[in-house]
């Protein structure tokens, strides 16, 4: 105990010694705000809950109800904290030099680690239901075992995600296991597969009974204590919690972007720095994520018109085909912001970055458009609309997300997260969906509500032709901008994130 107070107290002479104290205080306040406002919503949506599930299972026992459909919150509660749960291995790194033993320091910081917001959700979602329905049915043992076997496998899946995420938090394998889920979750039961709820409603429907649900979820938690702590006291050392690289795959490049002088040389490093840093890294698996989107619009009968193509479908197409010149390019050179003032000192270095940039863009948009192909299993107008957005992307939309982002680009630190980080993001960022949502209707409603979809799909992909064969002066336009505005953007870059 008195270990823990002392470690608790070097963390608050650590936040009050920083620079930054009076920053951080205030964004500390207003999350704590935040926090406090969505638990309360939570804990109204608890205290109706009984009445929520009558309107949206009339006739049905509300508990079999809910206790078929409870597993789809644990699905998403997996999936949430994926992305917002922090991991403790920074203050790990930053104790692991102090004469205490690594054994406290871990189980010091994992335990902390558990007093979060998130471990109150099912608490306060399901504790109002269990008093108010499940005590009155099957008394207050039943209402007992069965909270407390809904709040034991939350706070398993708490330990759990320790593990997950040190051990494949940005890889490959942990966005397939998130997406898997997500699949298993939703799309087996909207395809018909199977009811997933149905498999684990008899766990439920146990733990109103017996304590063995309830013992068995605790031996989960416990076990998942457990795992975390092994792994993070196996690899407890600074250069095995310094985030492992497949150095292979980091120095790889594209070689055809060599034959596009410097401009493709800097586009072959900015590839780089997408693959080393975590924060860009994030955004790139989050395009590849989003190739999905369509599946919402494509198979829901809502989006479907007999008399043509329904207009929503545009939208998709400019999503999945533009989707990381969206999320990168509206941060364009936020990315550069350590490194700025070496293009600025080289000649032709501006030019070259902004152009390099470009050519990445487009390369990557070409990569999603070329994976949404699959989309032709929906019908050829799908492809069509696949085909003509993303002309539209590279020939018009790429030039004007990057003269948007060039408004005041602000720094930011390549290796956090993305995930509720707001470092680079200005006014800019908010106004990009405007021309997001906007132009290619300008291009596409007149022609489509006077002639023909068809038409207005053939005009689209015109104008994108038209953009990229108008190509340089359009990027000109926003090299200008850089080169008039350097010494301001640098100024910028230099003051404290």
């Amino acid at each position: 105990m008195t270990m823990f107070f002392t470690l608790i107290r070097l963390q608050f002479l650590k936040s009050i010694r920083s620079t930054s104290f009076a920053k951080s205080l205030l964004v500390a306040i207003f999350l704590v705000f935040i926090a406090l406002l969505l638990l309360t919503y939570v804990f109204l949506a608890g205290l109706f809950l009984g009445r929520i599930i009558e309107e949206l299972a009339e006739g049905k026992d509300a508990i079999t109800y809910l206790n078929s459909a409870i597993i789809y919150f644990f699905l998403f509660e997996f999936v949430y904290r994926y992305f917002i749960q922090k991991l403790p291995v920074a203050d790990l790194e930053s104790l692991l030099h102090l004469p205490i033993g690594k054994a406290k320091i871990i189980h010091v910081l994992l335990l902390r680690s558990f007093l979060s917001p998130m471990n109150l959700i099912a608490l306060l979602l399901f504790l109002p239901f269990g008093v108010q329905v499940v005590g009155e049915q099957y008394g207050s043992i039943g209402a007992i075992t069965w909270v407390g076997t809904i709040l034991l496998f939350s706070w398993s899946l708490h330990w759990l995600m320790l593990w997950f995420k040190q051990r494949f938090e940005d890889s490959f394998y942990g966005l397939l296991v998130v997406g898997g889920l997500l699949i298993l979750g939703g799309g087996s039961n909207y395809l018909g597969w199977f009811n997933l709820g149905e498999f684990a409603a008899p766990f439920f429907n146990m733990a109103l009974k017996s304590v063995l649900p309830f013992g068995i979820v605790l031996i989960a938690a416990v076990g998942g204590y457990l795992l975390a702590n092994s792994y993070y006291k196996a690899n407890a050392y600074l250069e095995d919690l310094s985030e492992e690289e497949d150095v292979r795959f980091v120095n790889q490049s594209f070689g055809f972007l060599s034959r596009f002088g410097l401009a493709g040389e800097l586009a072959n490093l900015e590839w780089k720095l997408i693959i080393r840093h975590k924060k860009s890294r994030t955004y790139l698996m989050l395009s590849a994520f989003f190739l999905l989107y369509g599946l919402v619009f494509y198979t829901n009968p809502i989006y479907q018109s007999e008399t043509g193509l329904s207009a929503i479908f545009i939208f998709v197409g400019i999503f999945i085909t533009g989707i990381f010149t969206i999320q990168y390019g509206q941060q364009f050179l936020s990315w550069n912001s350590g490194n700025f003032d070496f293009f600025i000192s080289r000649k032709g270095g501006v030019e070259s970055l902004v152009r390099g940039k470009y050519l990445l863009f487009m390369g990557v948009s070409m990569v999603c458009f070329l994976a949404s192909v699959p989309y032709v299993y929906f019908g050829v107008h799908i492809l069509m609309i696949h085909l003509a957005t993303f002309f539209f992307n590279v020939g018009i939309m790429i030039h004007v997300i990057i003269y948007l982002a060039l408004w005041k680009p602000k720094p930011m630190d390549l290796n956090k997260g993305a995930m509720f980080n707001y470092e680079g993001v200005g006014a800019a960022q908010f106004l990009i969906i405007i021309p997001l949502l906007v132009a290619p209707y300008l291009v596409y409603l007149p022609f489509s509500l006077l002639i023909s979809d068809t038409a207005g799909l053939i005009a689209l992909g015109a104008a994108g032709l038209i953009g990229l064969l108008a190509f340089r002066p359009l990027s000109q336009i926003n090299i200008n901008r850089v080169l008039s505005n350097r010494y301001e953007i640098s100024s910028s870059f230099r003051q404290e994130l």
